[in-house]
């Protein structure tokens, strides 16, 4: 799976929310200032080329949806986050959450305890 841009996170999580789209829906959806039509025409057609977006063809026009799921999506960038930033440690990643005061004990305490739930 390769790599998205931001702006190309921001084009997949629409069509994850629509469901199916045309690019001019997307654009709608997107925030002010809106980028032009074919900024994003192209953007899609690079989701497509690598293997997140399909289209159904209606005569010249193409109506967009994901091929990857959310959650496929945020298993594979959860992965690569911690391969790449926390040398494949979950360990790592959730010590650097809670220096980083950005997990509170009761939320720990949950973690814990899904894991004990998922083990029996």
């Amino acid at each position: 799976m390769k790599q998205l841009s931001n702006r190309e996170e921001q084009i997949l999580a629409i069509l994850w929310e629509m469901k199916q789209a045309f690019v001019k829906e997307i654009v709608a959806k997107l925030p002010d200032p809106k980028p032009h039509y074919n900024t994003i025409s192209t953007i899609i057609r690079s989701l497509e080329e690598k293997g997140y977006v399909g289209y159904e063809s209606f005569g010249n026009s193409h109506r967009y949806f994901p091929i990857i799921s959310k959650e496929a999506y945020q298993k594979k960038a959860v992965k690569n986050v911690i391969h790449n930033f926390f040398d494949n440690s979950y360990k790592k990643m959730v010590a650097f959450f809670a220096e980083e005061e950005e997990i509170s004990e009761e939320e720990l305490k949950d973690i814990i305890r899904m894991i004990k739930q998922k083990k029996s």
